[in-house]
This record gives structure tokens, sequence and C-alpha cells, in this order.
């Protein structure tokens, strides 16, 4: 009898151990799964052009990407290629961003990243372009940030820093460090 109730212990444990490896895979084959489904988007826009106006019904921004993937569950929005046209709340004249790639998150915060340019529409802005590696828009404030290297290019002048902040609004600009900057001589 002991060696029969030994059989059966050896066996119950034997499939008490196969059960529970068969249980262990099917979970990690779920947590896979729902990996890759996370990483799916939601929704897909090929050449996409985009007006987003505010509350009041003022044209706030616009948008246009190459593609823009949409995921939800990981609340954010992808976009290759995308140009943004932002309009201060001050209906003074807008200001255009483009970069290689961007996202935007659901607090209404845009981060563009490889080849950023900031470009003034105004024809007479003491400003023209600001280039850099990374940048920060916050859409509700209109206020544009970045700590990488920037360069900016003006009327007349060259100026290379790092880090930068700019109120859209009210076209204020903070240079965290200056470097150097470079003045050309206007032709007369």
């Amino acid at each position: 009898m002991n060696r029969l109730y030994g059989l059966a212990l050896i066996a119950f444990l034997f499939s008490l151990m196969a059960y529970g490896v068969v249980q262990w895979r099917q979970a990690q084959q779920q947590d896979a799964d729902i990996v890759e489904a996370e990483l799916v988007p939601d929704f897909i826009a090929e050449a996409l052009n985009s007006d987003i106006y505010s509350e009041s019904g003022q044209l706030s921004h616009h948008v246009i990407a190459e593609r823009m993937e949409h995921y939800a569950e990981l609340a954010f929005t992808h976009f290759e290629q995308p140009k943004y046209t932002v309009y201060p709340k001050n209906d003074s004249a807008p200001w255009q961003l483009e970069a290689l790639e961007g996202t935007l998150y659901n607090n209404n915060r845009v981060v563009l990243k490889n080849r950023v340019t900031l470009m003034a529409t105004e024809p007479d802005s003491l400003i023209k372009e600001i280039h850099c590696k990374y940048l920060e828009l916050d859409l509700n404030t209109n206020i544009i940030s970045s700590d990488q290297t920037i360069l900016i290019q003006g009327k007349d002048f060259t100026m290379y820093g790092s880090g930068l902040i700019i109120d859209l609004n009210t076209k204020q600009m903070t240079l965290t460090e200056h470097v150097q900057t470079i003045y050309k001589k206007a032709a007369s």
C-alpha cells in the first residue's frame, strides 16, 4: 500500500507541476498579447490636416502631418513630420513649428523632436527662426520650452545658447544660457 501511495503522490505532484507550468505559460502569453494590443494604434490618419478652435470659436492651432497614430490606452497621439501653426490669444501673427516627429499628450502638451524649427510669420519680426533638436509646446498657454542647444536666427544676427522659454502670447523670450551672438552688417 505504501508504494501505491508513494506512486500516487509522485503522479499528483508531477500533474500539479505540469498544470503550474501550463498556467504560467498562458499568463505570459496573455501579458504579451496585452502589450502588443497597447502598441497598436486605435486609428491612423495619413496626410492629416486639422484645425482646432478654442471654446470661444477662435482658431487656436492648425496641424498638418504626413502620418498620425492615436493611442487611446496610452493617452497620446504620435505624428510624423508635423507642422503646427499656433495662433496667439492676442490676435497677433501666428507662429509655425515643424519637426520630423511629434507627440501630443492628453494634457495638450506637444513634444517635438528631431530638426525642430520655430518660425515667425510676421514679416518685421526681430526673430525669424529658432532651431533645436527638442521642443515642448503647451497648447493651453502657448508657452514653448526647451532645455537643449538653441540656434536663433534673427534680423541681422545669429544667436547660440541653450535652454529657452517663449510665451507666444506676449512674445517674451528667455534664453537660459547665452553662448554667442554673431551680428551681420545690414545692407545699405
